[in-house]
């Protein structure tokens, strides 16, 4: 074995990784292509880059991601550390001066005896692997040449392209006396049906899809909304790739008042258990997690604004009080199938040596991609060792339950952030009130950070 540990990448999840392993007198050897090479969206030197938003969303513990951060900090994170000493104004949320964060997270790197920063393009890694420990975290826009190369050490053809995902809500926050279960056709009321015994078959009948229906009123009211709403300028490398192998619903809508009614939105084999009839238009939502807890919202891949996606959504009749775990994106970031390829602990299942960190597995978010480098750091450290512990986090907390999701076996796996929906529910009594509910999620996840098995 090397004398050290490999690290290919300096973004969040690579200087989380380098640091925590230099923190235990380990040496690492990290490689960043900056300044040599940039990608399209990079243009500074500086390690751990933020490229859009300075927030790392919220500090309460009643946000799935404010008990993530405050997870990372009783763990001893060092990116989260720097975060909050360079934080600026920004309510209850962290927020951070992006220029600073990263001059200190670079300094700490440089400084840090135990790290070497290599600056050139790794297109090697299977040789590297041969002989010790190599993490990749390379992000959403790894280079072609490495590309390549995590194609042959996976054994996959081509990684994904994450050009369009829709948005996800919890179940609970569906409206059900306007949402009904059914599968088209076999949802329909067929003609020697009464409507009593439609109505028990439909409750026997397997429940596939949530389908929301609307009337002519209220699609024409959401179609004039969403063909007027605001929506993200994308960079021109990324039009490139997006447009041309899927379509924003916005855009869908803009061609013609009734094109989504023929499309997406299409109601043919379905009647509406209100009425009784075929609704104008229709809404399916497909089941998202193995719990049934968390639903998308099919063919609603897009590219309005965050904002404008919680407003216009939740005009549609039954997502009136729809939490969105989850917006719809449109951009291009590079994944690796980690449910087929990786295990919690994110270690390639197929070569122990291979640990990936990062938007690269699958994680979505800054602090999502520190949490899975702070999981990589302390299992790589172990093998480095030993090799005799598996640092598996709880999944009653949100960084193992993030492991867990990017783990388990999902032929429709989408990136995923942090949210209260990947936890197991609460045993006991249903709390209605939603915060006082997060924040017995969150006190059930601090009292199982430390169950490490």
């Amino acid at each position: 074995m090397k004398e050290y540990i490999t690290v290919i990448g300096g973004g969040l999840a690579g200087t989380e990784v380098a640091l925590q392993i230099a923190k235990r007198k380990i040496k690492v050897k990290l490689y960043e292509m900056k300044p040599i090479k940039f990608s399209p969206a990079h243009n500074s030197s500086n390690l751990a880059e933020i490229v859009c938003s300075n927030s790392f969303k919220s500090n309460l513990l009643t946000n799935a991601c404010g008990l993530l951060k405050e997870e990372l900090r009783r763990l001893g994170s060092e990116l989260i550390r720097i975060a909050d000493k360079n934080s600026v104004p920004a309510g209850q949320a962290l927020a951070v001066d992006r220029d600073n964060f990263s001059k200190e997270v670079t300094k700490c790197v440089e400084n840090n005896p135990y790290i070497e920063v290599i600056h050139k393009e790794v297109t090697n890694i299977e040789e590297m692997a041969k002989e010790g420990i190599v993490i990749i975290a390379t992000g959403p826009l790894t280079s072609e040449g490495l590309q390549e190369q995590i194609q042959k050490i996976t054994g996959v053809d081509k990684l994904h392209f994450y050009d369009a995902a829709a948005p996800i809500v919890t179940k609970e926050s569906i409206n059900f006396d306007i949402a009904f279960y059914g599968d088209r056709y076999s949802q329909e009321k067929k003609k020697d049906e009464s409507i009593e015994e439609w109505k028990q078959r439909l409750e026997k009948e397997e429940k596939s899809y949530i389908n929301l229906p609307m009337n002519k009123e209220e699609y024409e009211s959401f179609w004039q909304q969403l063909t007027e709403a605001e929506v993200v300028n994308l960079h021109e490398f990324e039009k490139r790739e997006i447009f041309e192998g899927c379509m924003p619903i916005e855009i869908m809508a803009k061609r013609g008042r009734d094109t989504l009614r023929y499309g997406p939105l299409k109601p043919v084999g379905f009647d509406d258990p209100r009425t009784g009839k075929r609704p104008y238009a229709i809404i399916q939502l497909r089941q998202d997690d193995k719990c049934a807890t968390l639903y998308n919202i099919v063919g609603f891949q897009t590219n309005l604004k965050y904002g404008e996606q919680k407003r216009v959504f939740s005009n549609i009749p039954g997502l009136e009080k729809a939490e969105f775990i989850k917006y719809g994106v449109m951009h291009r970031n590079t994944y690796i199938d980690s449910t087929q390829l990786l295990d919690e602990t994110y270690n390639l299942r197929k070569n122990k040596n291979v640990y990936f960190a990062g938007q690269i597995t699958g994680v979505e978010g800054y602090v999502e991609s520190i949490s899975s480098g702070m999981v990589v750091a302390l299992n790589a450290i172990d093998d480095f060792g030993d090799g005799g512990k598996n640092h598996r986090f709880s999944e009653y907390t949100v960084i193992g339950a993030l492991a867990k999701y990017i783990s388990t076996p999902n032929s429709k796996f989408q990136p995923m952030n942090a949210n209260f929906g990947i936890l197991p529910l609460l045993e006991g009594n249903k709390i209605k009130d939603k915060k006082e509910r997060y924040l017995a999620l969150a006190n059930r996840s601090l009292s199982n950070l430390n169950i490490i098995f």
